[in-house]
């Protein structure tokens, strides 16, 4: 294996790495033209609910309308595609997102738009994305081999996470000098565009999936695989709430707070991409770094996750704010690279799209929920009391979770994708190789994937 500070051999037809096969170069192709449309659309949805009238609890039920599609359909998508070809899932959602917001964006350009159209809208866009990212991320770890995932994960998120720091800037820019609408149209083409490079994967390679015993004969293999894994399901609950805050946040407060307090939606667009601006810083040392104990380190860098809630609720001044998303942007990349080489690493790849769609649902179960609440908790709290109460349940959840042996034992692999049995973790006495697990492109997050797709 080479060095992670040696460049990767690269093909004599190309300047990319001969690992980044044509399915990872579409994948990412296809990643970076979604986030571009994306991160601007999760402010546009927003100011548009509030140029129409809507209160702060309008916004949060507008959040909610497009996360409770995830927790109602994941785990059935995730069932999905590990039975129909993941490419065809994919392209599928790719269409339902692209015509949902391509309603949206007519509604608010043309008219009066209603509380229940925009959640219904939303909501259609929550179903794809329920369906596009168990198949996603299985499609993502099947292009690449062991010794290759950490630097081409890395590279992934870095390309993903650039195209972040465009569309939240851009977002804020052209909802300012042109509204929403035409942000909620814009990334309904990046829809469009996305799926056509989708439709284009090549599975020739990719063996027939051998018939199962049912849908919830599937649901239950996928449920063994997470139960039997310690690390794998306290990190699901402790993301259950650390999205669940986050989210809460960011879609609801941080809108509020930048037109109160930091002078419209243009100041909160340059906030969220000094976030993405560090993911990308974040995933630039991770294409060189690999710690030995994967879960660990990316276990503390859940901390800074609490700043930007605190940074709303004091507030800072707007180059404060930026600094402070700067950092929790990069540390969260450092554990969602190391969230997706232990998934990849741990979790046998003809169930990987159901475990997934686990991870996902118990990730975002509650997002809904504290969406809805967060106008409610502001009326009964106040704004800076509920933030304050977003950073402290960030802090709690994550230290638990330092509590579990599975979670500070975790090693790298140094070859290849050798399964431990469930729930038993090599450690540095075992003769099994040893060396040093999932950020938030929809507006629901998952530990790994802040941006959707």
């Amino acid at each position: 294996m080479s060095s992670p500070r040696t460049a990767a051999p690269r093909t004599p037809a190309s300047r990319r790495p001969a690992w980044a096969g044509r399915n990872y170069s579409l994948l990412t192709g296809a990643a970076i033209v979604t986030n571009l449309g994306s991160h601007g659309a999760l402010i546009a949805a927003a100011f548009a609910v509030m140029e129409a009238g809507g209160s702060g609890g309008d916004v949060g039920l507008v959040a909610a309308a497009r996360t409770l599609p995830l927790v109602l359909f994941l785990l059935i998508g995730g069932a999905v595609a590990d039975r129909v070809p993941r490419h065809r899932v994919m392209v599928a959602a790719n269409t339902l997102n692209c015509l949902s917001q391509a309603a949206f964006a007519l509604l608010v350009l043309t008219g009066d738009p209603q509380l229940w159209q925009m959640m219904l809208l939303t909501a259609l866009c929550g179903t794809g994305t329920a369906f596009f990212n168990p198949a996603a991320e299985g499609m993502l770890l099947s292009t690449v081999s062991g010794e290759h995932a950490n630097r081409a994960f890395a590279l992934f998120r870095m390309a993903m996470n650039g195209a972040g720091i465009g569309g939240a800037a851009l977002g804020g820019a052209m909802i300012a000098a042109m509204g929403p609408g035409w942000v909620l149209a814009a990334d309904a083409a990046a829809f469009a565009v996305a799926g056509a490079l989708r439709a284009f994967l090549d599975v020739s390679h990719v063996p027939d999936r051998a018939p199962g015993g049912g849908l919830l004969s599937d649901l239950r293999e996928g449920w063994v695989e997470v139960r039997t894994r310690p690390w794998l399901w306290s990190i699901v609950l402790q993301f259950s709430v650390v999205v669940a805050v986050v989210g809460a946040a960011d879609a609801v407060y941080g809108p509020l707070v930048a037109r109160d307090q930091l002078g419209g939606p243009a100041p909160w667009g340059v906030a969220l991409a000094l976030f993405g601006v560090g993911t990308i810083a974040g995933a630039v040392l991770m294409i060189a770094w690999k710690p030995r104990r994967l879960l660990l380190v990316g276990t503390l860098c859940v901390f800074p996750l609490a700043l930007p809630s605190a940074g709303l609720a004091v507030p800072l001044p707007v180059w404060g704010l930026c600094v402070v998303m700067f950092i929790s942007g990069a540390a969260i990349e450092v554990f969602g690279v190391n969230w997706m080489t232990a998934m990849h690493q741990e979790i046998p790849e003809e169930k990987f799209s159901r475990v997934t769609a686990y991870d996902w649902f118990g990730s975002v179960s509650m997002l809904p929920l504290a969406t809805a609440l967060a106008g409610p908790a502001e009326s009964a709290f106040g704004r800076t009391q509920a933030l304050w109460g977003c950073a402290l349940l960030v802090v709690l959840p994550t230290a638990l979770v330092l509590l579990v042996p599975d979670v500070r034992r975790m090693t790298r692999r140094s070859h290849g994708k050798t399964l431990a049995p469930a729930g038993q973790i090599p450690t540095p006495a075992d003769p099994a190789p040893v060396g040093p697990a999932r950020a938030p492109a929809d507006p629901a997050p998952s530990p790994a994937d802040p941006a959707g797709p």
